[in-house]
């Protein structure tokens, strides 16, 4: 559960972060970083997301939006039949909170801009 986010920082299940994670079922991964910061494209995202066969791929562009989404990025999560939703990363947390123990969901969290 994610109890807490604010700007360069989050705090899950008892454990606070101060880099963008990768937010897996079992685990979190902190050393996460895309080639280029502020955006997210295909060579950005692990296999071992899709390894994970998400119903959902969650998002979290960075306290005020900055990262995008790339649009290669977004037709592979799509053609491989995941759900993406993409939010700054405040209202991405809520998301996730809402929607973990429903949906088999990973999320991937740019915490600054």
């Amino acid at each position: 559960m994610i109890e807490s986010y604010d700007f360069g920082e989050i705090r899950i299940d008892g454990k606070t972060y101060t880099s963008d994670v990768i937010i897996y079922a079992d685990r979190v991964d902190s050393s996460w970083w895309r080639k280029t910061s502020h955006q997210l494209g295909t060579h950005d995202i692990p296999d071992e997301v899709f390894k994970q066969n998400p119903d959902v791929i969650l998002v979290g562009t960075g306290s005020t939006d900055l990262m995008k989404v790339l649009p290669e990025a977004k037709k592979l999560i799509g053609s491989k039949g995941i759900k993406l939703l993409v939010e700054d990363t405040q209202k991405a947390c809520e998301t996730y909170n809402r929607l973990r123990n429903n949906q088999k969901i990973i999320a991937l969290f740019h915490l600054t801009c």
